[in-house]
C-alpha cells in the first residue's frame, strides 16, 4: 500500500490543517502527516526500514546528553512550509518534549533522520529537507535505500534558507560521521538493503 493524500480547500489556514491532522481518526498504524499543506497518510514502514531505524537509534543513545531525547514518532511542525511531520528519527531536548502538547516546533530539532520507502521517497529527499532547512535544524541523515545511484546514507547540515549542504555519502556497506555535538560513526554496513 502506498500512501494517500486527503483533498482539502487550499485556502485553508495553517490551524485549520493542524485541527483536521488532530481531530481526525486515522487508520490505526498508519503515519499522518502534512507535506506542503497536504495531509498524507502512509501505512506502518516496512521491517527493514524499521530495523535501519532502530540500528542508528540505538547508536544515537550513546552519544547524546542526558537531557536529550532520540524519538520516532513525534510529530514537528513548520508551519511557513505547511508542513507537519513525523521523522523517522528526531532528536530533540527532552524539556521540550514534556512542554508540547502535540507537536514540536521543528527548530526544537538537533538531528532528524528519514528513511526513504518506495513509494513516497520523493517527500524525503526533497519536500521535507527543504522544510527542515527552513527550520533551522542543524542536521538531517538521509538513509534513501532507492537512491538511483544504489543504496546510500547523506548526511546533510549547514542550512541556509531551504537549502541543505551535503556534508558526508556513504553507499551502503561504508561508514558515515556524524560530526559535533553527536561525534558518531555509522555503519551503513549494518543497514539492510531493499
Amino acid at each position: 500500500m502506498s500512501a494517500l493524500t486527503v483533498s482539502h480547500d487550499p485556502g485553508q489556514s495553517w490551524d485549520d490543517l493542524v485541527q483536521l491532522w488532530e481531530e481526525m481518526e486515522w487508520p490505526e498504524g498508519s503515519k499522518v502527516e502534512i507535506i506542503e499543506g497536504i495531509i498524507t497518510v502512509s501505512p506502518a514502514p516496512a521491517p527493514r526500514h524499521n530495523v535501519i531505524a532502530e540500528r542508528i537509534q540505538r547508536r544515537l543513545y550513546s552519544v547524546i546528553p542526558d537531557d536529550w531525547g532520540v524519538f520516532q514518532t513525534q510529530a514537528i511542525a513548520v508551519p511557513s512550509r505547511l508542513g507537519m511531520f513525523i521523522p523517522d528519527i528526531l532528536v530533540a531536548p527532552i524539556q521540550e518534549c514534556t512542554e508540547a502538547e502535540t507537536y514540536l516546533p521543528a527548530a526544537a530539532a538537533e538531528l532528524v533522520v528519514e528513511v526513504t520507502s518506495r513509494k513516497n521517497a520523493r517527500h524525503d529527499r526533497v519536500s521535507k529537507p527543504a522544510a527542515y532547512a527552513s527550520a533551522g535544524i542543524p542536521l538531517y541523515l538521509l538513509v534513501d535505500r532507492w537512491a538511483p545511484e544504489g543504496p546510500t546514507a547523506t548526511l546533510y547540515g549547514e542550512p541556509q534558507g531551504d537549502v541543505y549542504r551535503p556534508l558526508a555519502v556513504a553507499k551502503f556497506g561504508e561508514l558515515l560521521t556524524i560530526p559535533a555535538p553527536f561525534d558518531l560513526v555509522i555503519d551503513t554496513g549494518e543497514f539492510p538493503e531493499t
